[in-house]
């Protein structure tokens, strides 16, 4: 395997300027989720310019090819996964790729698991008669937005005919160096659910509270109250968040609005406590509405799952991750509170989703995820599909 390793490192910097041309041209022309039709179309040409046939379009934008070794013949198949959509973001960066859809941005970084994913492909259809056993690659639409583009793609059938015996997905991290990569076994990343509140009391005059029946003061209260959800009600030994974010109560100095409407996230890592929670808030909001004289109507929309790293699965990734780069480049992660929709396939199959270094202070690159200034230094697409081919093979030609 030695020469093989050599193999990918050497074709990985070969091809690094074709990787970085498809990042660039990703991230100039970013679209929102589930509207990936051109990033969809550019894909599937880039695939097609290979020489590779067989793309498949599913969930609308999204798209899987399988490719198969040549070495021998082998039922093994894994598969690895991108995320293709942007976020509504307007982008502060000024460089000369930067956005030209006003409003809509690659502040996530999908840009480079797009293009890293397909870096990927070109590698290992170069190197196939060196490996044998199928790889499918998933370009997947949808990520940022509930559902999340993993469900409907799951739901259509992308976990079978035939079902991969594992599944796995990288993620820019800019608190990583470029040239680094992270891991973390068992749960990892939190569920992800948002939380819509409509506080209801009766508006009238700043000057006369008693005619009214106040919906900032009862939101206030359900505010701060929900806190203790947290606090008291859940085991300190899971971890937990409700944030809330966006409160719009539309009166002014002297008005007492109607109603107050608020929005927020509830993150947790035990799907049991999940349900027991969403049950809570909407008790705790209507009750103490409802002891001022108000009301509170709720909704929980239940967004993507906990992701749950398969712990033999990334042992084996992390030593492999060790074996391509060194084991100074390699990192362990620790619990990440964001949510991400790969959760769905770690619910499915053995499944290890990793970080992918992309900071470099020296350059100015720190921003994080979904800034105006997100950015990456572009070394990390070397490292991203060279480690991703590497480990991808390594699954495959594991004995048991």
């Amino acid at each position: 395997m030695t020469e093989l390793r050599e193999k990918i490192l050497t074709r990985a910097k070969e091809i690094h300027s074709d990787v970085v041309a498809w990042r660039r041209h990703i991230h100039q022309n970013p679209e929102l989720s589930f509207k990936e039709y051109n990033t969809a179309k550019y894909v599937a040409s880039s695939i097609s310019e290979m020489g590779i046939r067989g793309c498949s379009e599913m969930a609308t934008t999204g798209l899987v090819v399988d490719l198969k070794g040549e070495k021998q013949e082998s039922d093994k198949i894994i598969a690895l996964r991108a995320d293709m959509d942007a976020l509504p973001i307007v982008e502060e960066n000024q460089v000369d790729y930067a956005s030209k859809n006003h409003g809509v941005m690659h502040a996530c970084g999908h840009d480079v698991h797009t293009s890293s994913l397909l870096g990927t492909l070109r590698i290992l259809n170069d190197l196939k008669n060196d490996w044998a056993g199928t790889i499918r690659f998933i370009f997947q639409p949808g990520e940022e937005r509930i559902p999340g583009g993993a469900s409907i793609m799951i739901k259509e059938g992308v976990l079978k005919n035939p079902e991969p015996n594992s599944i796995l997905g990288q993620h820019v991290m800019p608190f990583l160096p470029a040239g680094t990569v992270g891991f973390r076994s068992g749960l990892y990343m939190a569920s992800a659910d948002e939380v819509y509140l409509r506080v209801i009391g009766k508006g009238g005059h700043a000057a006369v509270p008693e005619k009214n029946i106040d919906p900032v003061m009862i939101a206030s209260q359900i505010l701060v109250s929900l806190q203790q959800l947290i606090s008291r009600t859940a085991s300190p030994k899971i971890p937990c968040v409700l944030s809330f974010g966006k409160v719009n109560a539309e009166g002014a100095t002297n008005v007492i609005p109607n109603e107050v409407k608020i929005e927020g996230t509830f993150r947790t890592l035990d799907e049991e406590w999940r349900m027991q929670a969403h049950e809570k808030i909407k008790s705790i909001a209507q009750g103490i509405a409802s002891s001022f004289g108000g009301s509170c109507e709720v909704e929980v929309r239940k967004g993507f799952p906990h992701l749950k790293n398969s712990p033999e699965l990334t042992q084996r990734s992390q030593e492999s991750a060790i074996e391509l780069l060194g084991k100074e480049k390699v990192k362990d992660l620790d619990v990440w509170m964001a949510g991400e929709d790969f959760a769905y396939y770690s619910q499915e199959i053995d499944s290890c989703f990793y970080r992918l270094g992309t900071a470099n202070e020296d350059l100015g690159i720190t921003s994080n995820v979904h800034t105006p200034t997100f950015n990456i230094d572009e070394s990390a697409l070397v490292t991203g599909p060279a480690l991703m081919s590497w480990l991808a093979i390594k699954e495959l030609d594991k004995k048991h």
